[in-house]
């Protein structure tokens, strides 16, 4: 007779807007609704439950399934929910300061169990966090001096920086168009050219290196903005430590601009001499241009190096030609070619 008397099940449960939880046992729904809007102060007509982790309602025959312990939410009529993201939307649309944005993001990460809403978490915290350092105009007007007033934000202009810089290659790419005299192969350069121009679209003109906040990977500088030098094109490290933090001052922002994005296999000198030369016999489909998008425009070819770490003479490295064209397209002729020149970057 003992089977006829259900037993209570425990369960954590929480309002729309508040973050407190609190604990409620409930034989099925219909006394958990009563208990959680008495609790929580929400009318019960129209109200409803759904689970915290992704927005799935709550139904009287979904109820007994649902583990001990299982994290709900109680929403009125109106309401509705779709997981964490609903959390960090109403961090967002609060008007906390930064320093009580970074309080609640830790104190929804320290009760969170979920490793997926960990990871949002995580990445919702190190971003306030690079938020709530001095980066717009209103924080630090001296340092926007003489920048155009459509960047609110010290990244969005430094990211534009690095940006400029890149495109500033793309143009030397179309700039030797001019040289080709052969229409058929100036037609071939100009698909290339449009080729490179959609990859470096698509990457944001690589604009992250100097986003201080960037994925890690992406990034050239710390959290904080310091860049170090990463020496000559020869070099494993720079010898004389350079290091600066354009995101600190005008002045080291200015000072700043003096560095450069070295190639390590010389732009003007190899790689583009490499592609046309490529493009002389061959189609731009046969032609590998993501290698040459990578030597031209990626960290797989350039060095952040200070003024005094620029090497300008001759750097002595060439292409690849074993990487020159796609698979198959390779040939004996351009082997002989580049073995004929100077040594091959190791």
């Amino acid at each position: 007779m003992f089977g006829f008397f259900r037993k209570s099940k425990p369960v954590k449960i929480r309002s729309f807007s508040e973050n407190t939880k609190y604990g409620v046992a409930a034989k099925d729904l219909k006394e958990l609704m009563k208990k959680a809007c008495k609790t929580l102060q929400v009318p019960l007509v129209g109200a409803h439950v759904c689970l915290y982790s992704d927005g799935t309602e709550v139904t009287e025959e979904f109820f007994p399934t649902l583990p001990d312990h299982t994290e709900l939410v109680l929403l009125s009529r109106e309401q509705t929910w779709s997981g964490v993201v609903c959390d960090i939307g109403q961090l967002l649309n609060t008007d906390r300061h930064a320093d009580g944005l970074i309080k609640a993001a830790k104190d929804l990460l320290s009760d969170e169990q979920s490793p997926k809403r960990r990871k949002i978490l995580t990445d919702l915290l190190q971003n306030l966090e690079d938020r709530s350092e001095l980066e717009s105009r209103e924080e630090d007007e001296e340092w926007f001096k003489g920048v155009d007033t459509r960047f609110k934000t010290k990244s969005a202009y430094m990211k534009f920086n690095c940006g400029s810089r890149i495109r500033s290659y793309m143009k030397e790419v179309d700039d030797a168009t001019k040289s080709v005299q052969k229409a058929q192969v100036k037609a071939e350069l100009l698909k290339a050219s449009t080729c490179l121009v959609e990859k470096l679209k698509a990457a944001g003109y690589n604009g992250c290196y100097f986003d201080r906040t960037g994925k890690e990977p992406d990034r050239l500088c710390t959290r904080e903005g310091w860049f170090t030098c990463q020496g000559a094109f020869d070099q494993d490290v720079c010898l004389s430590l350079h290091s600066i933090n354009p995101y600190g001052s005008r002045e080291s922002r200015i000072i700043f601009s003096t560095w450069n994005l070295d190639h390590r296999i010389e732009k003007k000198r190899t790689i583009i001499p490499s592609l046309l030369e490529a493009l002389q016999n061959h189609k731009s489909a046969d032609v590998n241009l993501t290698y040459f998008y990578r030597l031209l425009f990626t960290r797989e070819n350039l060095k952040l190096v200070h003024i005094v770490c620029h090497k300008k003479g001759a750097h002595n490295l060439l292409c690849d030609a074993k990487k020159m064209y796609r698979a198959g397209r390779n040939t004996d002729k351009g082997n002989q070619r580049a073995r004929g020149r100077k040594r091959l970057l190791s």
